[in-house]
């Protein structure tokens, strides 16, 4: 019996050890899926920025600029990077916003999230 209780023992040494070496992988796969939230957030975004912006270009005198409606209906901490160019045609008002993706992950860079809206004008 004594033979079993000392290997039992160090196999709960193996196993800890096993688990540091296992805690750097669960590390990376946890930051990776903040890090498609985040961007999945940013793609969210910029189609509230972009329906909006257009929304508010089609109408015949718009209560204020467009990109800065686009930019208020975002949240703060993306709207401050975000970029919401309007274009007006004879019949539709076009919208495309870009939103930058922040990135957790250090040396990862993402590019920016991008959506369209068009919309008849009023």
């Amino acid at each position: 019996m004594t033979g079993n209780k000392r290997r039992s023992a160090r196999d709960r040494g193996q196993v800890a050890i096993e688990y540091l070496g296992f805690i750097p992988l669960l590390l990376l796969v946890a930051l990776c899926a903040i890090q498609l939230g985040i961007a999945a957030y940013a793609v969210n975004q910029a189609g509230t920025a972009a329906r909006v912006a257009a929304r508010t270009a089609s109408h015949e005198r718009p209560p204020m600029d467009p990109e800065l409606a686009g930019k208020q209906a975002m949240s703060g901490w993306l709207a401050d990077e975000a970029d919401v160019p309007t274009s007006i045609d004879t019949e539709t008002v076009t919208a495309t916003a870009y939103v930058v993706i922040p990135s957790i992950i250090p040396g990862i860079s993402f590019h920016k999230a991008t959506r369209t809206s068009t919309m008849p004008r009023e």
